[in-house]
């Protein structure tokens, strides 16, 4: 057999890893330049900045203005921004009922981009790594969500810690199902968003019982966090 065409050559294994290397900077460069676009545009939430960004293009705008706030949302939770500050900004612009509800609609569709986009570039790539050297890191986070996709997304999720993108992505890459892992993400993200749309609806108005209420929740959420994840099983 040709060194050129066999299927086990170093050719053919020289060409794969391009293509794999190609996949991953395309994934890395889209969401790179999701970015640098929301931040260049002034659009990232967060900050005081982005209070002025919500006042001049969002409070008293209506439906457009609902709407302008749930594709920035979106781009920003698919880009990796703070799903907090979405939530935060959405309790400053919407009070606390109706900004609860768009920054978990904003959070779920970037968590289902981020997702949808690690699979359609390097799904085959992460298959391949995490049969190797590279995988042993990633590999109990990887056997867990499979092991149980709903009870440890939900309780990865219930946690102020780790990286949201980091999740989406490595969810995307592995072999879940897209419906249980958007179900327990919007799930686990609700405590928290809840926490930050208090504390943004808080600023708004000065609300101090509801800052008070937001920190109790936070807490109640890291508690339950913890308490599922170490309920549910390493699987593999």
């Amino acid at each position: 057999m040709s060194a050129t065409t066999g299927a086990g050559t170093p050719a053919t294994r020289t060409r794969r890893a391009v293509v794999a290397a190609g996949r991953m900077a395309l994934l890395a460069a889209g969401l790179g330049v999701a970015g640098w676009i929301i931040r260049t545009l002034g659009l990232a939430p967060g900050g005081e900045s982005g209070m002025a960004w919500v006042d001049h293009w969002i409070r008293g705008q209506g439906l457009f203005g609902e709407a302008v706030f749930i594709a920035a949302g979106t781009a920003a939770a698919a880009a990796g921004l703070p799903r907090q500050a979405v939530a935060f900004l959405g309790g400053y612009a919407f009070g606390a009922t109706i900004g609860t509800a768009l920054s978990l609609l904003a959070q779920v569709l970037g968590c289902a981009i981020a997702f949808l986009w690690a699979r359609m570039i390097g799904r085959g790539w992460a298959e391949r790594r995490l049969q190797g050297r590279f995988g042993r890191r990633l590999r109990p986070l990887h056997d867990r969500l499979a092991g149980s996709p709903f009870g440890a997304t939900l309780a990865l999720r219930l946690l102020p810690v780790g990286n949201n993108l980091a999740l989406n992505l490595l969810a995307g890459l592995s072999g879940l199902r897209l419906a249980p892992f958007l179900a327990a993400s919007a799930l686990g993200y609700l405590p928290q968003t809840l926490v930050f749309v208090l504390l943004g609806d808080g600023v708004a108005v000065d609300r101090t019982a509801q800052l008070l209420l937001g920190a109790a929740l936070f807490v109640v959420s890291v508690v339950l966090g913890i308490w599922l994840l170490r309920r549910e099983p390493a699987g593999g």
